[in-house]
């Protein structure tokens, strides 16, 4: 790759990724988005929104974490929200129309 990914937490983000995942556990979610900025699922009806698997402790990725990002280009990477799968599955509907403001704030 030659250009670098500039990564910029929200403040909500950052509150929550402390309580799930260690620096190491978020460095390597890092990692796998600068090989693979497209690599999470595109969250309809969010404006671009997507959604990766996150492994943090013990757990996989399947029952651990979830991230929730912004490609705002192909050198910055929003990282918005962060939750553990045991306690939402889904983002309700109020939750994507919020974060579909969001996205659009971050594209100006």
């Amino acid at each position: 790759m030659c250009c670098a990914i500039e990564f910029i937490e929200t403040p909500l983000f950052t509150r929550q990724i402390q309580q799930l995942a260690t620096d190491d556990e978020l460095r390597a979610l890092q990692k796998e988005l600068i090989g693979n900025p497209d690599a999470g699922d595109i969250i309809q009806n969010t404006g671009g929104l997507r959604k990766i698997r996150m492994a943090t402790g013990s757990q996989g990725k399947s029952g651990s974490a979830r991230v929730i990002y912004f490609l705002a280009t192909a050198e910055i990477i929003y990282l918005v929200l962060a939750y553990p799968k045991s306690t939402k599955d889904s983002l309700t509907d109020a939750e994507k129309a919020q974060l579909k403001k969001t996205s659009k704030t971050t594209e100006k």
